[in-house]
Order: C-alpha cells, then structure tokens, then sequence
C-alpha cells in the first residue's frame, strides 16, 4: 500500500516522536533531548533518546534508530501500513482513500513543484538584466545585498501581463498548470488568462522540504492596489500551514539558533543578516495553529518579535489566546518587542545586531505578557472589580489545556493576584513598580546575586553571618592554582590522554589527521602541542615518537610535554602509552576523541541551561541544569568503560 508523502508528512507534524514513544517509554527531559531506558533491552542506564526536532529517536544500547513510524513497527511488530494506520488514529486523521484519481493528484503536485521552480528561475533572471535595473534599486536601499538576493533567491515580475505566461509556455507548460499553481489570474469573465505578479520584487516561499510552492510579490509602484501580494490557495500552498523561511530555519534551530518570529519576509532576510538564521514569518495572517505547531516542533519556546505598537501587541496578545489551550510541558512562547514605530529592518539598519540582542534579550514570558494584558487596565478600587479581575484570571488559567501546566499557572497567578491586592505586603523597588513574588525575586532577597551568586547580604562586603566577612585570605599557593585562576589553564586529562597517544602512536595522523586538527581544544598549551605534532608529523613526515618529542622540545614546549606525560596516570590510560597494538589503540581512539566531542557539547548546553536558569529560575530549568550537571560527571573517566578489547596488547579482555 502506497501513502502520499504528504499524509506520512502531516502524522509527522502532529505527533513529535516523544509523544509516541513515550506511550511505551518513560522519558524524561535531557537538555533539548528526552532520554529513557530502551525498549529492545534491558538496562539500568538510560541509552535511549528521542529528539523532535530531528524526528528521529536513538537506542544506543540495541543500535537501532528511526522515525515514528519505525518505532511503532518495532515495538508492536505490525508492517509499515499497519504502523501508519495506528499512528494515523492516534492523531485523529482519517485514513487516505486510494484510489487512481488520488495517484494522479500525487502525480499533478510533482508536476506543480516543476512548474513553479521554473517560475522561480524566470524571475531572478529577469531580476538581473535591464528590466530589472528598478527592483535591484530597491533593493540596494533596502541594503539587500547581492549575496543575499541570491540566498533568499529574490526576482522580478516583470510590468507585462504575459511576460511569466509566455516564458513558461515556450518550456512546454500548460496555462491550466500555470493557472493552478497560481501563477496566473484566470476566471469565466476573463477569456485570456494573464501573470498574477507584475512589476514586483518577488520572494519564494517553500515548504518544510525547501521546495518552492508560494511567491510574494513586494510591489514598486507605490499606487498599487496591494503592497504585498503572495500566492492564492493551490495544491501546493496553504498560507496558514506554512513559514517563511522554515526549511532554513529548522537546520538553524537544530544547529543551536534561537527561533524567531517577525511579520514580513524583509524583516526574516534583516534577521538572518544580523546573525539570527533561525527567523520565519507568517504568510500574511495572524500566527494560526498550524503555524504554532510548526513552531513548537523546531523549538520548545520560540521568540515572537513583534513591532512595538499597538497593533503589534495587538498581535502578540492573539498569539496568546492561540497557545493558551495548546500548552503543554516544556512547550511555550516568548515576546520581545521592538521600539515604537520599528520593525526589524528598521531596527537592524539603525542600531545593528547589538540592538536586536538587547530586544531579544529582555523578550518576556508568555505568563508575563497574559498578565500585563489582564492587568494593565484594570481597575481594582472596589471590592467588585477586584472580583470580576479574579474571575478574569480564573478563566484564563481554566483556557490551558494541559492539566499539570494549568496547576502552575494556577499558582502563578494566584501569587500574583494576591500581591496585587494586597499593597500592604507588595515589595516595590525604586521606581515603584510592584514586584511579584517569584523565585527570582525571592532568591535575591535572601541575598543571591543569581546561579553563580556568591550569597553575600544585601550590602557590599557584608557575608552570611551578622554582616561580618569570614571568609579565609587564600593563600598565594591557592590563589595561584588552576582552580582560582580559572579552569582554562588547568590540563584536561582528555587532552592530554589525546596528546600522548599521537605521541606514541605516529602511524594515528595517517588517517586522522584531519579528526585530530579539528577537535576544539581547551586548554592553550595543549592546543599549541597539537599544532606543532600536525606540523611535525605532516608536513615534516615525522614517523616515530622520539621525532615527534624532539620537534616538541625544539619548539620550546618541553615543560608542556612533561606535564602531559605526568598527566597519564590511570591504569587504563595504556592505550595511550607505548607498546599497545594498533588493533586496540584504533577502536580506544575512536571512543576518547566521541567522548570528548561530547563534553564539549555538554559543556555548551551546560552554559545555555545556567543563562536559562539565570533568566528564569524555574524548576524546569533547575532540573535542567542538574541534569546536564549528572552527564558531564558520568562522563569523566568513561575511557575506563570500554570492555572486549586489549588482547592484541597481550592483556586480558577486560582489564579495563
């Protein structure tokens, strides 16, 4: 049995992968990831991993990965068609009825893609010859370079009503292709049909695959009856089922990018200039809720940066009541907006990508922004207006739809409303603004200066006991350790472990080389050490370990080099030393180098959930933290775990 790829496509947008495996695992929130224990064996340590954004998960233990619909057929034993069926009626959609006439719409939606690639083409060439002289214009004023024009492939309509018509035609397109791919207006009371966009700068719209299925036409005649025009209804396009900018955007996210919203392609192209790849746009509407769950599948809480006027809060308050009943754990928005009278663009060219940070950075919570809509008017003099505000916030928290969210949000504003209504025991700081009793709050009034505080009173110098310091003078032993002067000086037992083994195992650069010159080091000694070990052992063909000793010592590194040999102490550090078989060295290699590329990506999430918890001291963002804290210690010394090897070394299987 055969299945669109759009079906298979729309189970995979509403159901993210933890949602179905967590029907037969339970997981838990690891960072970006949900981990558990696997489903295939049985172990104690968690080896399983799901992550939605890239819509697969990962059982180390067993080695086998997949989509949803993978794990449905390996965990429940059905076939492919069987899976997607029960995934189907999980998601509440109706079965596909096949049929011929339902191949041959398949069929036409290859052919439209076609069609409209071809479109595509027509206009960025157009774009650069003579006709095109006026939108290359506006676009350099818009300082839209030619770099970026080629990016976000941009185009030119041209003025003439069949100038795209013709062009297509003479590529063997039909008009009624032409006409359903929305590339020309047609109808019983025009006899020939002619181009949708002229005398506009266009802008390809794709789907989630980056195939080309919309356009936006920006027009240049200032009388025109629309100043932006995008595609009607087709096959293909469904303005409220799509993102500008969301097949770039969902590599971005997964790349670690920040995902952000705004209102116009011109403002997503001002954004990825300024360093912000993962930006998108609605498609002429009001974010929908489709477009929310395409947002809620790259990023846990996406970034809504609209302008700073009315009809941008206006905006950010309908994007409000939208996530309201569709919140669940983990899944929320943030607002930023923009200065009064700026959108994006604007605020790029004026002040850079240092005032887009600023805005981004102080975005505000989506509980924030609900309460400053209920409360921001509203008139507490009277015993039945503070009523009908309770009532108000009541009906609000009974608007989520998760149960365990509407219980926080409960508290939430249950602290917030008994604040605001009882002035008396309101803390207010300088300016007079009541400041709500969260755990912020709470943990600078005992005294905190936040995650990395040193907990000392409220006024400079004074300590923890009656204002009086007693803290010990450090020594000048102490104060000259790695410890005090900061972990970067201290030697990374991995790094040094790295260093010596290519020290004594030369014959490593002749296939990793390129693996060894990549690896982020930490520590400057040892990086310099790599550089002159690839210098020597590359370009200067040394083969043996005491040429690659002498050029280190040559080099003026000999005191760094004995501190990396003194490093190598641990017992199953001999993979690393002299003597031990290639054949147990190669498989060693490859462990350290994955162990070691994954402490430095922990310790990147370790620095994102300390800003997170800085930013939002929450429970969630606290078990985040520890967590991330638990695998960065688990993996130290994991070297030591690597069992079924050493025998080539004349040593017992597992002695390590």
């Amino acid at each position: 049995m055969r299945f669109s790829p759009q079906f298979l496509e729309e189970l995979r947008a509403r159901l993210p992968v933890s949602e179905v495996v967590g029907r037969r695992v339970k997981l838990q929130r690891s960072g970006r990831e949900w981990k558990g224990l696997s489903p295939f064996n049985k172990e104690k340590t968690a080896s399983f991993f799901v992550n939605d954004q890239k819509q697969a998960w990962f059982d180390f233990s067993s080695g086998k990965n997949g989509s949803i619909f993978d794990f449905v057929m390996q965990t429940e034993g059905v076939t492919f068609p069987e899976a997607v069926e029960r995934l189907a009626n999980m998601a509440g959609v109706p079965m596909p009825i096949f049929s011929k006439e339902e191949e041959q719409r398949d069929e036409k939606r290859r052919t439209l893609h076609d069609v409209m690639e071809l479109a595509a083409k027509f206009f960025e060439a157009t774009l650069a010859t003579r006709v095109g002289a006026r939108a290359r214009g506006y676009l350099a004023d818009r300082a839209l370079s030619p770099e970026t024009q080629f990016k976000f492939r941009m185009g030119y309509a041209p003025p003439e009503r069949f100038a795209l018509k013709e062009h297509l035609g003479k590529q063997g397109v039909s008009v009624p292709d032409m006409v359903e791919a929305g590339l020309l207006i047609s109808g019983d009371d025009i006899p020939v049909p002619y181009d949708r966009f002229r005398d506009r700068v266009m802008f390809p719209i794709t789907d989630m695959r980056g195939r080309i299925i919309a356009f936006g036409g920006r027009a240049l005649d200032k009388d025109a009856p629309a100043k932006y025009l995008n595609s009607p209804e087709t096959p293909l396009f469904h303005k409220g089922h799509n993102l500008y900018n969301g097949a770039a955007a969902r590599q971005a996210v997964h790349d670690g990018a920040p995902l952000i919203v705004v209102e116009g392609y011109v403002d997503v192209i001002a954004m990825v200039t300024a360093g912000y790849p993962a930006t998108v746009a609605p498609l002429g509407t009001a974010l929908t809720e489709d477009q929310l769950g395409l947002l809620w599948k790259m990023a846990d809480e996406p970034i809504l940066c609209f302008d700073g006027d009315k009809a941008g809060r206006r905006a950010a308050y309908r994007a409000v009541d939208i996530a309201m009943p569709r919140l669940r754990p983990g899944k929320s928005l943030r607002f930023a907006l923009l200065p009064e009278g700026q959108d994006p663009d604007d605020l790029y060219r004026s002040g850079g990508r240092e005032a887009i940070a600023e805005v981004l950075n102080s975005a505000h919570s989506l509980v924030e922004m609900l309460w400053t809509r209920e409360t921001e008017a509203a008139a507490i003099d009277t015993p039945e207006r503070r009523a009908a505000l309770e009532a108000r916030i009541n009906e609000v928290v009974r608007s989520v739809g998760d149960e365990s969210v509407r219980k926080y949000y409960a508290q939430d504003f249950s602290e917030r409303l008994r604040t605001l209504l009882m002035p008396q025991q309101a803390q207010r700081n300088p300016s007079g603004n009541v400041r709500y009793g969260s755990f912020r709050d709470s943990t600078r009034s005992a005294g905190a200066s936040g995650p990395r505080g040193n907990w000392q009173g409220g006024r400079p110098g004074a300590g923890r006991f009656g204002g009086r310091d007693i803290r010990p003078l450090a020594s000048a032993r102490l104060t000259g350790s790695p410890l005090v002067r900061g972990s970067r000086s201290a030697l990374p037992p991995r790094e040094a472990l790295m260093l010596q083994a290519v020290i004594n195992h030369p014959w490593l650069l002749d296939s990793h080389a390129e693996e060894f010159a990549d690896l982020d080091f930490h520590n400057p000694e040892a990086d310099q050490l790599r550089k002159v070990i690839l210098d020597a052992g590359i370009d200067h063909h040394a083969t043996s370990p005491e040429q690659l000793r002498q050029t280190v010592l040559e080099r003026g590194l000999g005191p760094a080099l004995a501190r990396v040999e003194a490093a190598i102490t641990h017992p199953s550090d001999w993979p690393a030393k002299s003597g031990a078989a290639p054949e147990d060295v190669s498989p060693w290699w490859a462990h350290v180098v994955a162990l070691h590329r994954k402490k430095r990506s922990l310790n990147k999430e370790l620095k994102d959930a300390e800003r997170a918890l800085g930013e939002e001291p929450t429970d969630a963002n606290l078990a985040w933290l520890r967590d991330v804290q638990g695998r960065l210690s688990a993996l130290d010394g994991s070297e030591a775990q690597i069992d079924g090897f050493g025998s080539s070394s004349g040593r017992p299987a597992r002695s390590l």
